[in-house]
């Protein structure tokens, strides 16, 4: 299953990206083999909108759920719109997050955890 993580760096050893819309790097794995591509985001400095066109992005990448600290509710909608589980609060590394995720460990969010310009301050 593919799956799609927000990070701070390149690598599944890097730390979560507590921004959605604006993290520097989607992680895109797949947790039966841990392959993945690491996208750059687009979107870190946009003006406005970030969330709605990273949501589209990650759903363009055909994920069956998002890891991340936090989802705004423009991103949350669309997602939810796409059928993607989102999962918020998430800490550690990419690799954690995998591995909490395969394990059921994980509660899928009911709604986004901030308000919509979260990010715009880091």
């Amino acid at each position: 299953m593919r799956i799609c993580i927000t990070s701070e760096g390149e690598s599944i050893d890097s730390k979560i990206d507590p921004r959605f819309g604006r993290c520097r790097y989607f992680i895109i794995a797949d947790t039966d083999t841990l392959e993945f591509e690491v996208i750059k985001n687009p979107n870190i400095n946009s003006v406005g909108g970030a969330g709605i066109q990273s949501a589209q992005l990650v759903a363009s990448k055909k994920v069956k759920a998002v890891l991340s600290g936090n989802v705004g509710p423009n991103a949350f909608r669309v997602l939810n719109a796409e059928g993607i589980d989102v999962y918020t609060q998430i800490t550690g590394s990419v690799k954690e997050a995998i591995e909490a995720y395969k394990s059921g460990r994980l509660k899928k969010a009911e709604s986004s955890n901030v308000g919509s310009k979260f990010g715009m301050g880091g």
